[in-house]
């Protein structure tokens, strides 16, 4: 199945779940190198977000799981989105790593941030990894992974 091929049947998916929703809203699909973001955009949206995007995220899972299971490319990389969410996610996600980073060097002590999907787990990641003093990894197990922010000077391996 070609990569448009693959758009076309994870818009149709997700304008089904809006459509069944009763929502008023419209779907984009956009392809850019071999990448698929399907945009759903309008008012009231929140009920396709959940709280802190689990809706969100479990509507993109199954988008990928329909396309995946419709063809044999598994690699083509697909995102979902409602209202911008995932772009307000990451700002407000790399403004809280920052402040958090202020304080890991201050105190010189590591900090755990709460458990978080691996989307944003790599958000925290990828901003840590463009600051000097600081260093992150992932701990525990899914659902409940988290991530452990500490300072380069800790003693403490990487992993």
């Amino acid at each position: 199945m070609s990569v448009d091929e693959q758009a076309k049947a994870a818009g149709a998916f997700v304008r089904g779940i809006v459509d069944g929703f009763g929502l008023d809203a419209t779907t984009e699909v956009h392809v850019t190198e071999g990448h698929i973001a399907v945009e759903v955009s309008g008012e009231d949206l929140g009920l396709l977000v959940g709280p802190r995007g689990a809706t969100l995220d479990a509507l993109q899972e199954l988008t990928r799981t329909v396309v995946q299971r419709r063809g044999e490319e598994h690699g083509t990389r697909l995102v979902v989105d409602v209202a911008g969410f995932r772009a307000r996610r990451a700002a407000a996600l790399e403004s809280f790593t920052r402040r958090v980073v202020d304080e890991v060097l201050a105190s010189g002590e590591p900090e755990a941030l709460e458990p978080m999907s691996a989307a944003d787990r790599k958000i925290v990641h990828d901003v840590v990894n463009g600051l000097d003093g600081v260093e992150t990894t992932s701990e525990g197990t899914e659902p409940r992974r988290y991530v452990v922010i500490r300072p380069t000077g800790s003693g403490a391996s990487a992993q």
